[in-house]
């Protein structure tokens, strides 16, 4: 998967650039808002209890402030990718104990013939491998800026 295509599953209602909450749960639920109205979904408190019991098996926050909270859900039909940046940061249990700043939630459904999900999720950790990478994430105000940076990535 190219960075091309790993932008095309970014959308625009789901980038969160001001993240409010100061927890790892509040963060969670707040990006799951946005997942739910975006789709108008129902299931909210599904999507959610499935993200908080992934996170009970180990925090998806790698270290060097990012995260990639994660799961499949019957709730929802499509793989979906939402990003969201916390200039604070959230203590998110990182490896490094340091806060998270920037969050890239990944939902797919439990079918997912093309494996779509882990592809996705392998092409993220390795975007924001470079410290390059994440601070040029970490300065994004838009979407005009994330879908430039995925597409920078690809060159």
């Amino acid at each position: 998967m190219t960075p091309q295509e790993l932008a095309g599953y970014f959308k625009e209602p789901l980038c969160i650039f001001g993240l409010k909450a100061d927890n790892k749960r509040d963060a969670l639920s707040e990006m799951v808002d946005c997942i739910c109205a975006e789709f108008d979904l129902k299931d909210k408190e599904i999507i959610l209890e499935m993200l908080l019991n992934r996170e009970s098996l180990g925090s998806t926050a790698l270290g060097k402030g990012v995260a990639f909270p994660h799961g499949r859900t019957l709730a929802i039909q499509d793989l979906s990718l939402l990003f969201a940046k916390s200039e604070k940061g959230i203590d998110f249990d990182a490896v490094d104990k340091k806060p998270t700043h920037l969050f890239f939630l990944i939902i797919a459904p439990p079918q997912d013939t093309d494996n779509l999900y882990l592809q996705v999720l392998g092409q993220m950790v390795d975007l924001i491998k470079s410290d390059a990478s994440r601070k040029r994430f970490l300065e994004a105000s838009s979407f005009e800026d994330l879908q430039a940076i995925l597409g920078q990535e690809g060159e």
